[in-house]
């Protein structure tokens, strides 16, 4: 590879680093170049590590057939390495054992360590070049952290020492970009995951300031576990946690499937909205009635289940409501939360207190019920007037009749 090449590829890598580029087409504009250098390159992957509640990584692999497959790693409690990774030329990149490892292919009977070789091999491969790029910083315990890469040729000579060395000069370009672009892919999915996605949306958009703030009017949803007290103190730690996220996951996929926001998780209560904004009411009711639904069957479901196997069962406690709600930053100079306050949201928390002494699983306001009476269709029942904790007047409050009673 000339100079002139080195530079061209030096110089676009930054570009697509500066314009934030995706990472399969940089990778793919990459591996081209390097063809088109004339490095007879066959296939070359990317892999690297990242936080996300999901996925533990994501790899790109490149065909010169101009296939680019892209794929995730499932994350899992276990840390530990599979057989299979231990098998892969990357596991001792990985490890530390050594940042670059080099195989010719061609010309060699006797099997390879690796049985990802020989299966290059036994398709034409001659040569392989691994490279472990390493992401270096005082705050990142993960000692993992980097990219490691490897790049197969199948000309007839493998990859002269000039082309190994001007690779090894310009993977690390390449890691930058990906070590940039997953930053802010880590940043955004970490606000998702946190914050609520339209919350999160919002802080990386640059809505930071302490104090800012907007009216929004909102169906405000309140829930929390029903005899969750009981069970904790009944069941070990690992079982609770265990409890909390299967249940939660109901609830949350329920209102996230409809376009809700789920703000916060306070112990074993959630807080979340269905945002009217420009939308008619009746419709936003309809749809916070009808998630209502789904949480119930599911939970039905969940309870079937988790009886069969022998663990503790519950359900939850429901309050729909609909106010104004301020919708911004609200905290100190240091530590600042991107949520709801307003008068409809303790009044949502005290409806949802009710639950329990009226022997009701979903309670709904009158401001909701007045809000959305041609779409709940004679299903919301009243149960009377009560006073409400800090609220200054009684409130009728009503019940949900489920579609099948």
């Amino acid at each position: 590879m000339e100079r002139k090449e080195l530079e061209s590829i030096s110089h676009w890598l930054i570009e697509q680093s500066l314009q934030g580029s995706a990472d399969a087409d940089v990778f793919r504009g990459f591996c081209e170049r390097l063809v088109a250098a004339g490095i007879g390159l066959w296939r070359a992957n990317i892999s690297h590590r990242t936080l996300h509640p999901l996925y533990a990584g994501h790899a790109h692999t490149w065909w010169r057939d101009d296939a680019l497959e892209s794929s995730n790693w499932e994350r899992t409690m276990a840390d530990a390495p599979d057989g299979d990774f231990k098998l892969s030329p990357y596991y001792s990149l990985v490890s530390g054992s050594a940042d670059r490892v080099r195989f010719r292919l061609s010309g060699a009977n006797e099997p390879f360590p690796y049985p990802l070789l020989n299966r290059f091999r036994e398709r034409g491969a001659t040569d392989y070049l691994g490279v472990m790029t390493r992401f270096q910083e005082s705050d990142n315990l993960n000692t993992e952290s980097g990219m490691v890469s490897s790049w197969t040729v199948d000309n007839p000579n493998g990859l002269s020492d000039e082309q190994a060395l001007a690779l090894e000069r310009l993977v690390p370009l390449l890691g930058l970009h990906i070590k940039s672009a997953g930053n802010h892919r880590i940043a955004r999915s970490l606000m998702d995951t946190y914050l609520g996605k339209d919350a999160g949306r919002r802080v990386m958009s640059g809505q930071i300031d302490r104090g800012s703030a907007h009216t929004l009017r909102a169906v405000l949803w309140y829930c929390d576990l029903q005899g969750f007290t009981r069970i904790s103190e009944a069941v070990p730690q690992a079982e609770v946690l265990s409890l909390l996220n299967e249940y939660f996951d109901v609830v949350v996929s329920a209102i996230d499937r409809r376009g809700g926001q789920v703000l916060k998780f306070m112990g074993d209560g959630l807080l979340a909205i269905f945002p009217l904004d420009e939308r008619v009411t009746e419709p936003v009711c309809r749809i916070a009635l009808d998630t209502a639904d789904d949480v119930t069957a599911q939970i039905a479901a969940l309870n079937h289940a988790r009886s069969a196997a022998n663990k503790p069962v519950t359900d939850f406690y429901i309050a729909l409501h609909l106010g104004d709600v301020l919708y911004g930053n609200i905290g100190s100079r240091d530590r600042l939360d991107f949520t709801v306050v307003g008068t409809a949201v303790n009044e949502v928390s005290r409806i949802e207190a009710m639950c329990r002494p009226l022997e009701q699983s979903i309670l709904v306001s009158a401001a909701f019920s007045e809000a959305s009476q041609a779409c709940h269709s004679g299903r919301l029942v009243s149960l009377g007037r009560y006073a409400l904790r800090g609220v200054r007047r009684p409130q009728e409050l009503f019940t949900l009749v489920s579609r099948e009673g």
